[in-house]
This record gives structure tokens, C-alpha cells and sequence, in this order.
């Protein structure tokens, strides 16, 4: 009895050893872009790990400018989407591949408005999202979106 369980502990050990061996080793790899707006402070744009893309907030900010977009929630959530689509192709992955986005929002009024420009990019496959009104967004913004991509 003693001998199978001290072969079976042997087996178990033995893939365990070979499983480790077979893991890759964890390293994190900036995503960085002059598409999107740079980061306004000690933060990255966005960070890809194990085949995952995880974006900061991104805000509508005009990348060549620096600026805010000119005009209402539209154009906001346009500029701003455009802005995390930039920062997804440039990591390598695609927008489709996206699995999850939180967008926070200045006024949950403008939710019906959002959607419609929301749905222009993603059309099918749609990623899980949470919306959330907040009282304060970065550079008092009516909209910031972050999301996490698979890369495939």
C-alpha cells in the first residue's frame, strides 16, 4: 500500500515538474501610442499580460491638439471610442476581440445617446460593459471609457 501511494505521489510530482516547465513566464508590456491621448499622470496608456490588453480611461481628447473635442455628449463619446479604438489596433489586438469596457459617464440622461454611438463600434459579439454616472470625470469630460482585450 505504502509503495502505490509513494509511485502515485512520485507521478504527481513528476506533471506537476513538467507543468511548471511548460508556463510562461508573466511579463507585462506597455502599450503606448501617440493616436490616443497621452497619459495625464503616473500611469500607463495600456498594459498587455498573458495575451490580455487592459486600457487606462481614455478620454476625447484630440490626440494632435491635446484638446478637448468641441461639442456635446456625440462628440464626446465619438472622439473617446475613436481614441480606445486607436489604442487597441496599436497594441496589436482588434476591437471585435474586446470582452469587457466600463464607461463612466457625466449624466445618465445622455445613456440613449451614448448607445448609438457605441453601437457603431461594436456591432456584433457585443463585450460584457458596465456604465456608471459619476459626479467628476478628468478635465470635467462628459465621458471616459476603459476596456480589456483579448488579443487573438
Amino acid at each position: 500500500m505504502w509503495v502505490e501511494f509513494i509511485l502515485f505521489t512520485e507521478k504527481i510530482k513528476k506533471a506537476c515538474d513538467d507543468r511548471c516547465l511548460d508556463m510562461e513566464v508573466t511579463m507585462k508590456k506597455i502599450i503606448q501610442t501617440d493616436k490616443a491621448p497621452a497619459a495625464i499622470g503616473p500611469y500607463s496608456q495600456a498594459i498587455e499580460v498573458n495575451g490580455f490588453v487592459f486600457t487606462s480611461g481614455v478620454i476625447p481628447i484630440v490626440p494632435a491638439t491635446g484638446e478637448i473635442v468641441e461639442g456635446g455628449i456625440e462628440e464626446q463619446a465619438e472622439q473617446a471610442i475613436s481614441n480606445l479604438v486607436a489604442l487597441i489596433k496599436e497594441s496589436g489586438a482588434d476591437i471585435e476581440n474586446t470582452i469587457k469596457t466600463v464607461v463612466f459617464i457625466k449624466n445618465m440622461d445622455d445613456f440613449g445617446k451614448i448607445n448609438e454611438i457605441y453601437a457603431k463600434y461594436f456591432k456584433e459579439n457585443c463585450p460584457a460593459r458596465s456604465c456608471v454616472e459619476v459626479a467628476r470625470l478628468p478635465k470635467d469630460v462628459l465621458i471616459e471609457i476603459e476596456a480589456i482585450v483579448e488579443k487573438g
